[in-house]
């Protein structure tokens, strides 16, 4: 507390502005409703917009109607505030439930640390929410394996795809989720007919799940460099680690600056090369705890976890796959930096084949702007300066030519003018 007690300071303050920017903006956004207001109940619509667009308290909307005789709609406001819940819902839910799964009692062993190919059974067979005892060609559905090399989706990394095949079929895998304790492969079958009971060969996209494994371990990285350079205040507030790139939403109150983005770059650069190995453990969740590894707020935690630790700078509880080696992440890039909430920031970064690919892109950027210039890439810069202050000498001529012509036009409309009845007239 001592010692944080700048920073909480510092984020009170942040607060209590935020705070009076919300009630004077919802004040002049209440009144202008008032004005407009037929009878003497606000409806539950307006009340909402206030508080769901704007922040604007429910209480205090309630306040100000009691001092002026009116009355709040609050079943209206339950009912938007109802319908938001179920718009989010279903924003959030997954693409295609093909399982029902919430009826399924069985598990999965999951085997892909060490497998991305196992032999499997099917135990469950699923397709339009309902079991079902067979899937054939061309049928969207959900198998359920008594064992898996395929990642479900949890803790911010994406489901693995790949293939389930057997004698005479295979099945298309788009996504792996998690039902309770079972993985489930959510795809098509492309040929063939499966059904429970059957034996099969489980095969994770290789190159997709080291993609996503290097990013997921930079994402360990990016959050220790985090709050090593920016204080230990920082906390994971949500992440999603795809092949592609990985993002990372953290606990913060400002902006980062370009100095701290470079800074927090060349730290998890040096790490990876240091190529530290990876050290993962099973241990009770208060031995975690004492080890040293962190925890994420909000996520639920067994009484015996998994910590994955790289050398003296990163130790987290983590369920997810991760590199052998810190070097094998190759290279890290961030690519953004923004704020998607009050005291929340969100970094995007690459790695690896990403990483090289989004440096090499913008090499041809910088390579077709010097072409532009006329310059060489090294020497842009003093080129766009050159041209940007010719520019602006080029304005200014244009300018006071502009005004020039614009005397003297005025000069030779004058001299056009005639008199007519004793008043010089120009027409």
């Amino acid at each position: 507390l001592v010692r944080g007690q700048p920073q909480a300071e510092k984020i009170l303050r942040q607060e209590e502005e935020r705070f009076r920017e919300t009630l004077e903006q919802g004040l002049k956004l209440l009144e202008e409703d008032l004005r407009d207001l037929k009878g003497t109940v606000i409806p539950g619509g307006t009340v909402f917009k206030l508080y769901d667009t704007y922040g604007f308290p429910v209480d205090l909307t309630a306040d100000i109607a009691r001092e002026r005789g009116l009355e709040v709609d609050t079943d209206g406001f339950d009912r938007a505030m109802a319908e938001q819940r179920e718009r989010a819902r279903a924003a959030s839910s997954f693409k295609a439930d093909h399982g029902g799964g919430a009826d399924y009692e069985g598990s999965s062993e999951f085997t892909g640390y060490d497998h991305l190919r196992d032999t499997a059974r099917v135990d469950a067979l699923y397709a339009g929410g309902r079991a079902v005892n067979a899937l054939e060609t061309g049928d969207e559905g959900m198998i359920i394996l008594d064992r898996t090399p395929f990642y479900a989706e949890s803790g911010g990394q994406v489901g693995d795809r790949g293939t389930i095949s057997g004698a005479g079929f295979e099945f298309e895998v788009q996504d792996t989720v998690k039902y309770g304790d079972a993985h489930g492969h959510v795809g098509v079958v492309r040929q063939g007919h499966v059904e429970a009971g059957d034996g099969v060969t489980a095969h994770v996209d290789e190159a997709r799940r080291q993609a996503t494994v290097l990013n997921h371990s930079a994402t360990h990285l990016l959050h220790a460099a985090l709050r090593e350079i920016l204080g230990e205040h920082v906390t994971q507030k949500g992440s999603l680690v795809a092949p592609d790139r990985l993002r990372f939403d953290f606990g913060h109150f400002e902006p980062v600056s370009a100095e701290q983005i470079g800074t927090i770059e060349r730290r998890v650069n040096e790490w990876i090369r240091a190529n530290e190995p990876a050290d993962v453990r099973h241990m009770a969740y208060d031995e975690a705890i004492e080890f040293g590894a962190v925890a994420l707020f909000g996520e639920k935690y067994g009484d015996d976890v998994r910590v994955m630790r790289f050398g003296e700078f990163s130790t987290e509880l983590c369920g997810g796959t991760h590199v052998g080696r810190t070097g094998d992440i190759g290279f890290f890039k961030i690519i953004s930096e923004v704020g998607i909430s009050a005291g929340v920031r969100r970094i995007e970064a690459v790695t690896g084949e990403g990483a090289l690919a989004w440096a090499q892109a913008a090499e041809r950027r910088i390579d077709s702007v010097a072409e532009r210039l006329r310059a060489s890439p090294e020497n842009i810069e003093v080129r766009l300066g050159q041209v940007l202050d010719r520019n602006r000498e080029l304005e200014k001529a244009l300018e006071q030519a502009k005004a020039r012509l614009a005397s003297q036009t005025g000069s030779d409309l004058v001299d056009k003018a005639v008199e007519v009845g004793g008043v010089r007239v120009l027409a």
